[in-house]
């Protein structure tokens, strides 16, 4: 069981033993950070300590800072980056920035996370929204199983915020969204936190070179969790590639084959040789991933296929592979490209055609049912 599980339980079991406590949650972090958004810390009243925000930078202040709310002071978003005398002072030395939410837990929001963390621990679909801004700051609104619990004490606000945390829980996105003062989509007067407990969908890109970078990149913002593999250790030595991906050193159908993926799974293979590539396209087509995806050109594809087929690969299977993949925008650039296939991604994951909505009617936003519901 990894360390966020125990200290998920432990605030749960604290939640439900009703004892006093603050809790420091990781909301939004800049450049370097060692643990992920979303990571939780709580305190009681006798200083004892669960979980981690930071993994030891700045948890020592923060015991003062849960201190303070505790004893009736408010709820705070407290900041630490590699600049502040006080980072410094308690080693924050990753060199990023590091927004922590402090409050005291009680009433309705302490009802609402107990919930959803009970939700969590059983493996059940769950997401928590919590309020940063305002009188009203801590208050919770959640999405557990399919059901909306919980309010942030604005009618509008509840509105879109709740359409707003059903999305990122079916990507497994976990993140700050900012709303106007009413609840309004556009507006940057209040922050709400965003917790989903889901397993992020994966992104497997095969292939060490700069198109995997600018997709890499692009993939992380949409909520995936991404890995860059390649057997040429050379080729993906570059820090460019860790800098946006887990990278592995591996052949693909040796990796692929440890690898237990779902339909919201994505394997790009990005190789441009085929050595790599039909062993690596072969392997995805059994892997569960919705999305197989190959980079190259119309000639490449043509070529690939009928290497595909000597293989021993049924047509309909090499029908499923999207290659050249991406849609027809016009791309040249890694970052022109990485946009055009990941709006492919979205587009297979919805359904939709990816025509132009001045030429489309009926619903822009899909309706989503949330996976086990």
């Amino acid at each position: 069981m990894s360390i966020a599980a125990v200290s998920l339980r432990k605030a749960l079991e604290w939640i439900e033993d009703g004892r006093p406590m603050a809790v420091a949650t990781l909301v939004e972090t800049e450049g370097s950070s060692p643990l992920e958004v979303g990571a939780m810390m709580v305190i009681d009243g006798d200083h004892n300590i669960e979980g981690s925000v930071t993994g030891g930078c700045v948890e020592g202040a923060l015991v003062q800072e849960g201190g303070e709310v505790l004893s009736g002071q408010p709820a705070r978003v407290k900041t630490y980056g590699i600049s502040d005398e006080l980072a410094g002072s308690v080693g924050l030395m990753c060199g990023g920035t590091v927004h922590v939410f402090v409050e005291r837990l009680e009433g309705q929001s302490r009802d609402v996370l107990g919930r959803v963390l009970s939700a969590a621990v059983e493996a059940r679909p769950a997401a928590v929204a919590t309020l940063l801004d305002g009188e009203d700051a801590g208050a919770r609104l959640a999405v557990i199983d399919g059901e909306t619990v919980g309010g942030l004490g604005l009618e509008f606000l509840d509105k879109t915020v709740n359409r707003e945390t059903r999305g990122m829980l079916e990507q497994g996105i976990t993140g700050i969204r900012r709303y106007g003062a009413d609840g309004a989509a556009m507006g940057s007067d209040l922050r709400v936190s965003v917790r989903s407990f889901t397993e992020p969908p994966r992104m497997i890109i095969f292939g060490a070179i700069d198109f995997s970078v600018a997709t890499a990149a692009l993939a992380r913002q949409l909520g995936y969790r991404v890995t860059i593999a390649d057997p040429r250790e050379p080729f993906i030595r570059s820090p460019r590639f860790a800098e946006v991906a887990e990278v592995v050193v591996d052949w693909p159908d040796r990796y692929l084959e440890g690898q237990e993926l779902e339909e919201r799974d994505v394997v790009l293979v990005f190789s441009h040789d085929a050595k790599l590539d039909e062993p690596a396209l072969i392997a995805a087509l059994s892997s569960g991933a919705g999305y197989v995806g190959a980079l190259g050109s119309r000639r490449t594809q043509s070529e690939r296929v009928k290497r595909l087929l000597d293989a021993g690969v049924a047509q309909d299977e090499i029908d499923r592979i999207a290659a050249p993949c991406g849609l027809d925008i016009g791309a040249r650039t890694p970052p022109e490209t990485a946009v055009s296939i990941l709006g492919e991604v979205i587009a297979n994951q919805n359904a939709r055609a990816a025509d132009s909505l001045s030429e489309t009617e009926g619903p822009i936003h899909p309706r989503r049912q949330l996976a086990g519901s």
